[in-house]
C-alpha cells in the first residue's frame, strides 16, 4: 500500500529476494539518437505508451542526474541528453499477471538508462518512481525497502541485506498458474486496500515491523524452518487483506488453493518444512 501514489512511497517496510536472471528476467534495450523525431516505447514487441506517468518519471530522473553529473557543461564526447530516446522491453515471463514484471522492467528499464547517460551511482530511487519493487530489483540476493521518513522520499530506497551468494542451497520454484493478466492491478489494489482494509493498516503498524525482523534473522541464520513458514504465514495475511478490502480482490485461484494445499501435506509427510 502507498500513503504517497505519485512519488511511491510504501506505508510500510518490505523484503523480497531477486530472481535468477537465467530463467526470469527483463532485457531491456535503450538507444538515442539526433535521428529521432521522439520518445518510444515497446514491450514484448507492441508498441505502448511511452508518456505513461511512471515512465516519464523514470526518463526524468536520470535525464537529471546525468545534467547534474556533467554540472551544465557541453560534453561532446558524451551523448546530448537533448536526443530522443527509443526503448524496447521484453519479459521472459507472463506480464501483469503478478510474476513481478514491473520491478524487474522498471529496473532494467533504469539500468539501461543509466548505462546510455554514463550513471554509475544508486539507482534504487529512480526505479522506485516506476514502480515500488523495482527499487529492490536493482540489486541481487535478499533485499530490503526501507520505507523512509522524508516526505519528498528521499531515503525511500533498497539496501542490499545479503548477497545471491549468502544462501546457495536455497532454491525458488515458479509455478504459473495463470498466465493472464490479473483481474485488478496491484497499483489500484493496494490503493483501494489502503482505503478500505483496516487489517492493511494494523499489518503495516503492528506486525510487519516485527516480521521483518524475524525475517531478516532467518536469512542471516539460513533457517529454513523459520524463513519457510514465515513466508507462508506473511503471504496467508496478504491474501485476508485482499479479502479485507472492499470490494474484495481474489488473487488466488482454486489452483493456488490445491497448490498450498499439497505443500503443507507435503511438509506434514516430512514432519519439517521442506517447501
Amino acid at each position: 500500500g502507498k500513503p504517497h501514489t505519485d512519488l511511491i512511497l510504501p506505508i510500510n517496510s518490505s523484503l523480497s529476494v531477486t530472481l535468477h536472471q537465467d530463467q526470469l528476467k527483463t532485457t531491456t534495450t535503450a538507444a538515442a539518437s539526433r535521428d529521432f523525431t521522439e520518445d518510444r516505447l515497446w514491450l514484448n514487441g507492441k508498441e505502448a505508451d511511452v508518456g505513461h506517468p511512471r515512465v516519464q518519471a523514470c526518463l526524468r530522473e536520470v535525464r537529471r542526474l546525468a545534467r547534474k553529473r556533467r554540472g551544465g557543461a557541453e560534453d561532446t564526447a558524451a551523448l546530448s541528453l537533448s536526443y530522443k530516446i527509443h526503448i524496447a522491453s521484453e519479459n521472459n515471463f507472463p506480464t501483469a499477471a503478478g510474476l513481478a514484471s514491473s520491478a524487474a522492467g522498471y529496473a532494467c528499464l533504469v539500468s539501461a538508462l543509466a548505462r546510455l547517460y554514463g550513471l554509475e551511482e544508486e539507482l534504487s530511487e529512480v526505479a522506485r518512481r516506476g514502480s515500488g519493487s523495482a527499487c529492490r530489483s536493482m540489486f541481487g540476493g535478499f533485499v530490503q525497502w526501507q520505507r523512509g521518513e522524508r516526505p519528498d522520499g528521499t531515503d525511500s530506497l533498497a539496501l542490499q541485506v545479503a548477497p545471491e551468494t549468502h544462501w546457495p542451497e536455497l532454491r525458488v520454484l515458479i509455478l504459473v498458474v495463470s498466465g493472464e493478466k490479473k483481474p485488478v492491478g496491484s497499483t489500484a489494489g493496494m490503493q483501494t486496500s489502503v482505503e478500505t482494509s483496516p487489517l492493511l493498516k494494523h499489518r503495516a503498524e503492528v506486525v510487519v515491523p516485527e516480521r521483518l525482523a524475524q525475517m531478516m534473522q532467518h536469512i542471516q541464520e539460513r533457517d529454513f524452518e523459520g524463513f519457510g513458514q514465515l513466508a507462508m504465514r506473511d503471504s496467508n495475511q496478504f491474501h485476508a487483506t485482499c479479502l479485507d478490502t472492499f470490494p474484495p480482490i481474489f488473487y488466488l485461484t482454486d489452483v493456488s488453493r490445491h497448490i498450498i494445499a499439497l505443500a503443507h501435506r507435503y511438509n506434514a509427510h516430512h514432519g519439517h518444512t521442506k517447501v
